[in-house]
């Protein structure tokens, strides 16, 4: 099954990474989200635990190997086309994860990846379910 117009909605996975009072966001260099800062995530895989597919992604798209710490919320996220057809359709669970390893540089679907304290988030414009989460795993850490 396809992402773009999808016959049902898939469950995508968030890493909320924080480390001393900052978190780690991504430049989308794809779809949905092209060109805006976002949580390092995407779809899980046939077979894999939530937890798995947090660390993969979030590996994947920052260079670091993270810990999840706990489940922080589940959000819905629900675009339409320009004719009124579900685009795209989310079901994200999202992790407050810490960094463990690894060496950070923006990989497969981010164009780049930067540290961000909380009185920099509102510049950033992120959309409503990240920015509460994120201000959720900030609280938490």
């Amino acid at each position: 099954m396809g992402r773009e117009y999808p016959d049902n909605p898939l469950v995508g996975v968030g890493a909320v990474i924080v480390q001393e009072n900052r978190v780690l966001l991504i430049l989308r260099g794809t779809p949905p989200l092209l060109g805006e800062w976002s949580l390092p995530g995407g779809v899980l895989e046939c077979g894999e635990t939530l937890r798995e597919a947090v660390v993969r992604e979030a590996h994947e798209e920052t260079g670091l190997v993270v810990e999840t710490i706990e489940m922080l919320g589940v959000y819905e996220r629900v675009i339409h086309g320009d004719e009124g057809r579900v685009r795209y359709h989310y079901v994200l669970l999202d992790f407050l994860c810490r960094p463990v390893g690894g060496d950070l540089k923006a990989g497969s679907d981010a164009a780049d990846v930067r540290w961000y304290t909380r009185e920099e988030l509102p510049a950033l414009n992120l959309a409503y379910d990240a920015s509460d989460v994120v201000l959720k795993g900030l609280a938490r850490k």
